[in-house]
């Protein structure tokens, strides 16, 4: 997984013990569906009970295994936060300010009562503003307050440099995340869009604008984001690295992208005596300088309304969060029921304080015994790795040993981290509207994150994931692998099942991280986390070779009707999921050839393994969302992490006797094998 993207992949520890007496299986029979069977359609039979147990609960667009766990590390969460609003703390602990901050977003009466007010001012701000000098300056100004700007701009390690953080700037400014949504052509991308103008002018409406006015205003959005995402690149594009990085002197970006006040853009985000950055796509910045010179000024000021109306939706009372929902959670995702209000204060809870939450989930839910199997297990899977790394055939001797080098270089981090963040100059005051209050929250967090990055050498040891996040990550410029403790549960781990069980389920996925640091991407960076070719001639050649296997078979998926899978977007991660299977696989014939497990309710051990892989992959989903992730994602979709993966593991075909008369057969010169 990458850490930019923040993917959903996920981890948990496991006992490496020989022994297994009195160890069940983990695998609940209730939850498949034996009438399919497994060489027709194995997601369906693996899963097709849990699907029809779990219908897709209407505040969700897909709902799954990671999905239970999330809810109940939330009703975990939700129960300290609680304790902590309803006590008398000390001024400026954290518990006063985790506790004011979650009655300031539950209390719907002064929400309701306050509607649209808080943000006048600002609006009325921008209404004002006199000159194209006036507008750029207060849209940089506002950057500092959680603004938005069509030029993005953040600080992370030097791909050529991985010691060092350095200042890149690129694409941003499209509301809608992604240039698919505004430029392609088919039935679907355009409903949406005419639902997104639609939404723009409903908004606008419910903040006193005239029909006339909001429909100005979307217009003009329309017309500022178009032309941005015409000139941004896609999501495939964006995954190459090289492409995506031009280091210079901050004195040639002001000579080769003239016609923009650069001083003013860094020192109004508090970045002063810049000496070099990157820009990460130089024609979509071309592009936003030309867009900020060309556009009419009202145009600019309407657009920068918007994105103040947007992003403030959900503090501005019921009604205006409503219709920000009809069109978020209806139109993109299918989704039918927006989440109960403590869902919602407990997530932003946990944006705004994470790790200070993190810290009383940790001591309350994440026994420590489960850091050190988790230890021994993430050291099982190196070994399986390395073993998988000598008997790889295309590769030359000399590769083999910088693989194994640069596995053995992982930095692991388990559980939570070793120093938790500081928020000793985060003030929250509930006597403050929630708008204003949240406005200092951002203004906090961006100068604490300047004041730890800019110009600062990478902190190896900082976490991109808090604690009760139920997820993982792969970062390839630190070459850490990161398993935060909120995913410890059933189904990923169950400490009463055997090894066949917790090895297809959470070792998969830490197989799956360690071979992110050999995908597409993070195999162009070598053990130090820098972009370099460490490989020997001819086999980064032959490497592609076979993941070209990888990429052809998932396009040539239908998800839906006229909707094919996106191999290019999906290929790091479908990399990491053939990987993880086979790297987890050998692990676990391992640990068990000297104490084989038995064949229990008449499944073999091997077949116990990827049952459970599937089981993770368990969920319902809506077709809206279906779309909106195959445009989006660089995950497959659930289904097709089993239907996809499996199909390509030659063990898979043994454990259930696949033969070519099952519709999931592929001959075995067809079959993807990479690692």
């Amino acid at each position: 997984m990458k850490v930019k993207q923040i993917l959903a992949v996920m981890v948990t520890s496991i006992t490496l013990c020989g022994c297994q007496q009195q160890l069940g299986i983990g695998i609940k029979t209730e939850n498949m569906n034996d009438s399919v069977a497994p060489g027709e359609d194995f997601y369906e039979y693996a899963c097709g009970g849990w699907r029809k147990l779990n219908p897709l609960k209407p505040e969700y667009p897909r709902f799954g295994s990671f999905d239970v766990v999330a809810e109940q590390n939330k009703e975990q969460i939700r129960t300290l936060i609680e304790d902590l609003s309803t006590q008398k703390n000390e001024q400026g602990s954290l518990a006063q300010k985790i506790g004011d901050l979650y009655s300031m977003l539950m209390d719907s009466t002064r929400q309701n009562k306050d509607g649209y007010q808080p943000i006048v001012a600002d609006m009325e701000a921008i209404a004002n503003l006199d000159s194209r000098e006036a507008i750029l300056s207060f849209m940089n100004q506002m950057q500092l307050y959680g603004g938005r700007h069509i030029i993005s701009c953040g600080i992370g390690a030097d791909m050529m440099d991985s010691k060092n953080n350095l200042v890149e700037i690129g694409q941003g400014g499209l509301s809608l995340g992604n240039k698919d949504y505004y430029v392609k052509e088919d039935s679907a991308m355009v409903k949406i869009r005419e639902a997104y103008r639609k939404h723009i002018v409903k908004m606008f409406k419910l903040v006193g604008d005239s029909e006339e006015d909001a429909t100005r205003k979307m217009n003009a959005v329309m017309s500022i984001e178009t032309r941005m995402a015409k000139a941004s690149r896609s999501r495939v594009e964006l995954r190459d690295p090289a492409s995506n990085y031009h280091k210079m002197a901050f004195t040639t970006l002001k000579t080769d992208y003239p016609g923009y006040n650069w001083d003013e853009f860094f020192e109004s985000q508090l970045m002063t005596d810049l000496d070099s950055l990157s820009v990460g796509q130089p024609e979509a910045v071309k592009a936003a300088i030309a867009i900020l010179n060309e556009t009419p000024e009202q145009d600019l000021k309407d657009w920068m309304q918007w994105w103040l109306l947007s992003s403030a939706a959900s503090m501005l009372g019921d009604e205006i969060y409503a219709e920000s929902f009809d069109f978020h959670g209806r139109v993109m995702s299918g989704t039918t029921e927006m989440q109960p209000r403590w869902k919602r204060a407990v997530s932003r809870v946990n944006g705004v304080l994470g790790e200070a939450v993190g810290e009383l989930y940790v001591e309350k839910y994440f026994p420590a015994e489960n850091k050190t199997r988790m230890q021994e297990l993430v050291k099982n899977l190196q070994v399986a790795l390395a073993e998988r790394i000598d008997q790889q055939e295309w590769m030359s001797d000399s590769t083999k040993m910088r693989a194994k080098d640069k596995l053995s270089a992982f930095h692991v981090k388990i559980g939570y981290p070793d120093k938790w963040r500081d928020y000793s100059k985060l003030t929250i005051d509930p006597e403050n509207c929630l708008y204003e209050q949240m406005k200092m929250v951002s203004e906090w967090a961006n100068r604490d994150y300047i004041e730890r990055k800019y110009k600062k050498p990478v902190d190896t040891e900082e976490w991109y994931m808090t604690p009760q996040t139920v997820n993982a990550y792969y970062n390839p410029t630190t070459n850490e692998i990161c398993f935060p403790a909120g995913i410890l549960q059933y189904p990923f781990f169950d400490m009463s099942a055997d090894d066949a069980f917790n090895y297809g389920a959470i070792g998969v996925v830490i197989g799956h991280e360690m071979t992110h640091g050999f995908d597409d991407q993070g195999s162009q960076f070598d053990k130090e986390g820098n972009f370099n070719n460490w490989w020997a001639a001819g086999d980064a050649e032959k490497f592609k070779e076979r993941t070209q296997t990888m990429v052809n078979f998932f396009n040539g998926i239908e998800v839906l009707p006229g909707l094919m899978a996106n191999g290019e977007l999906t290929q790091g991660e479908n990399i990491a999921d053939h990987g993880g299977l086979k790297i987890a696989y050998t692990a676990f014939k391992n640990a068990t050839k000297d104490n084989p497990l038995p064949v229990v309710d008449g499944f073999t051990p091997e077949q116990r393994f990827f049952l459970a892989y599937a089981g993770v992959w368990a969920q319902n989903i809506t077709e809206e969302n279906m779309r909106q992730l195959t445009t989006t994602d660089p995950h497959s979709l659930g289904e097709w992490r089993v239907n996809g993966a499996l199909p390509q593991i030659d063990a898979w075909y043994e454990a259930f006797n696949i033969t070519e008369k099952d519709k999931m057969f592929i001959p075995k010169d067809k079959r993807v094998n990479i690692w």
